[in-house]
């Protein structure tokens, strides 16, 4: 694994007008190969300047990766990640981890364009800090899609321009990365005062709207972990990572077999309005969808068409009627949504397999 050093070298960016640092390579740092998977690539980068490790072709290539990119994709995994964050699985260990740790836990799926710490107890307080401004969260936001990027299969942390680290662990279904675990905004050293007094002048001329005392105060305050004790840390988010893996996997064979809610919603309207006019187009209108779409959906969802699951909920609720013996066949015919006695008579037969009076004769006799 290697490690990037930030040298003093300074590009303004015209995007966010944060100064980007350079990198330099340093002699790679060594870590036990017996603890490599999923082990931690440790990097440095400026704000939206991510260096790159080599891409691991298992999670990155193929159809997969072609997949990911359709729109559709992109849309069911934030959905799955967005339930994945709202599961106990998830919430008992992200509260565990930051009890242990201090550390904000934050899982957010590929394409997020919101800051990933934003409101967590745990958050950075020099971070909370910058993320005020408007030019410092647009690079704060850089940081964070470059962290994301550079973790190809592996935990990638990256350093901030300002000296903090930041790791991003990804999610994978299948072999497909659908989300990310993010952490960090920490030290791996204590800042000296030279750096701090820059820290302080840089963000005040961004014009942040803080004193240079409470700047002072809050980047001081950064948890600062030993090198070899941050990248354990990391390598349980790792195995955490391939546990909510497997969860997400069995979410969306759950979702795959669920019922869509468009077919839910319309059910439920049939149900309770069966008894007035219903056509294909006015449910289709009631849950926001075509009428074409509606019909090859609902097809699909139930197994018969439109038509004829309004008539066997008719005829479920006509059978219901038939047992009161003062209720008269035709009165139960009109009541359920039949317009002609004669229809509702040869539904009933084909349905049941009987006549209506035949079944309200064998019910009376059972």
């Amino acid at each position: 694994m290697t490690s990037i050093l930030l040298t003093n070298s300074h590009v303004w960016s015209p995007r966010c007008n944060l100064p980007h640092m350079t990198a330099t390579l340093i002699q790679p740092m060594v870590l036990n190969q017996a603890h490599s998977r999923p082990g931690s690539a440790l990097t440095s980068a400026s704000h939206g300047a991510a260096m790159r490790p080599e891409k691991n072709h298992a999670s990155s290539g193929g159809p997969a990766g072609k997949v990911l990119s359709t729109e559709l994709s992109v849309r069911n995994d934030k959905s799955l990640i967005e339930t994945l964050s709202r599961s106990s699985v998830f919430k008992e260990y992200q509260r565990a981890f930051s009890d242990a740790t201090g550390l904000p836990l934050t899982l957010r799926a590929v394409e997020s364009w919101q800051l990933a710490h934003a409101g967590d107890p745990h958050q950075n307080q020099f971070c909370a800090l910058v993320s005020g401004n408007n030019h410092s969260c647009a690079g704060c936001l850089q940081m964070q899609q470059s962290t994301c990027c550079s973790a190809n299969g592996v935990p990638s942390t990256l350093r901030c321009s300002f000296g903090l680290n930041e790791t991003a662990v990804t999610l994978h279904l299948g072999d497909r990365t659908i989300g990310y675990l993010q952490t960090g905004q920490v030290f791996f050293q204590p800042p000296t005062s030279t750096q701090t007094a820059l820290v302080v002048r840089r963000t005040q001329a961004l014009g942040l709207n803080a004193i240079g005392r409470d700047i002072k105060t809050a980047y001081l305050a950064t948890p600062v972990f030993k090198r070899h004790a941050y990248e354990s840390i990391v390598r349980l988010l790792g195995f955490f990572a391939e546990q909510l893996g497997g969860l997400a996997n069995q979410m969306a064979i759950q979702q795959q077999h669920a019922e869509p809610p468009q077919i839910t919603r319309a059910r439920q309207f049939i149900e309770e309005n069966c008894g007035e006019k219903l056509t294909l187009e006015d449910v289709a209108r009631r849950v926001g969808v075509s009428s074409f779409y509606f019909c090859k959906l609902f097809k699909k969802a139930t197994g018969i068409n439109f038509t004829d699951y309004v008539s066997r909920v008719r005829i479920k609720k006509a059978c219901a009627l038939l047992l009161d013996p003062n209720c008269r066949v035709s009165q139960a015919a009109y009541q359920v949504g039949f317009q002609s006695l004669t229809h509702f008579n040869r539904c009933f037969q084909r349905i049941n397999g009987q006549s209506p009076t035949a079944y309200r004769t064998q019910r009376k006799h059972s």
